[in-house]
């Protein structure tokens, strides 16, 4: 997927956007009052009690801004990174799998034209692909299970974006306008980019929303119940926003080739009739249109 590795500075700052604060603020309240907000104060030394992020942007606001909670955050804040980053490339790495097994097949060919009913598009789903790139598929415990809800919620918009693509009757087919002989060969199509071919469901693939909402329903319910604050979200949001970019950024770059179409020549009548277009054609579904 192009520009992936680009984007993703853009999730950071998305999760930033959530304002997430270390410690939760169900876990720690700072000391008010006398004597407690004094003896705070003593027990850390005056160089320790403002700090600077590290991490840029930080994914998580100190609720003090002393050294050791700041150390706190830079030190999760980097880890929530790692994970972010680890599975956009885990989607990029699934995605480069189903390229080299995604098909178009049941072309209705007429002429020099196309046609692909909602369904044409015969790929694997991406989840499995994702929990097992070898950037994440060492994951364990609650990492683990925020690695397959990612991979559920993305591999459930992007099949239900392929399941709908369609072929418009677009021109693949030039030479089957008029082709000399009783049929066709297998004949190459004029290479098309992969957004000429349609989705009702685009917007499973373009609305970070809709696919950080599938993430958010695969997670355990007990892994939400223990993050009122919601990190999961943070994170899960950073994913689809940099996602919902991605995705149609890779569309008009992604060339369909080598769709092999074919088809008889009904009114081949030699010597009268030398040739004819292509009628009620199909194409050969094999994998491997979409490699380049």
């Amino acid at each position: 997927m192009p520009g992936i590795s680009t984007l993703k500075p853009i999730g950071h700052l998305k999760m930033a956007s959530h304002m997430l604060k270390l410690p939760t603020a169900d876990g720690w309240k700072q000391p008010q009052g006398d004597p407690g907000a004094k003896q705070f104060a003593d027990c850390i030394k005056p160089e320790d009690r403002v700090a600077i992020p590290t991490e840029i942007p930080p994914v998580f606001m100190p609720q003090c801004a002393n050294k050791f909670h700041q150390e706190t955050c830079d030190k999760i804040g980097k880890e929530l990174k790692k994970f972010h980053d680890d599975m956009l490339s885990a989607v990029e790495y699934a995605l480069m799998m189903w390229k080299t097994s995604s098909k178009f097949k049941d072309f209705v060919v007429m002429a020099v034209s196309a046609i692909g009913s909602p369904g044409c598009l015969d790929g694997p789903e991406l989840e499995s692909n994702i929990k097992n790139a070898p950037m994440v598929s060492s994951m364990s415990g609650n990492a683990a299970k925020w690695r397959d809800a990612v991979a559920k919620g993305v591999s459930k918009c992007f099949k239900d974006w392929q399941g709908q693509v369609m072929v418009p009757g677009l021109p693949l087919y030039p030479l089957f306008a008029f082709f000399p002989g009783p049929m066709a060969p297998p004949t190459p199509n004029v290479p098309v980019p992969l957004i000429a071919c349609p989705s009702p469901m685009m917007t499973a693939i373009i609305l970070p929303n809709t696919m950080a909402s599938e993430m958010e329903s695969a997670l355990d319910g007990g892994i939400k119940d223990k993050d009122p604050d919601g990190q999961y979200k943070a994170c899960f949001d950073g994913i689809a926003t940099v996602l919902a970019i991605a995705f149609p950024l890779w569309l008009p770059q992604q060339m369909v080739n080598l769709v092999l179409g074919k088809g008889q020549i009904p009114t081949f009548a030699p010597p009268f009739v030398p040739g004819g277009p292509v009628m009620g054609g199909d194409n050969v579904a094999a994998p491997g249109h979409m490699i380049a």
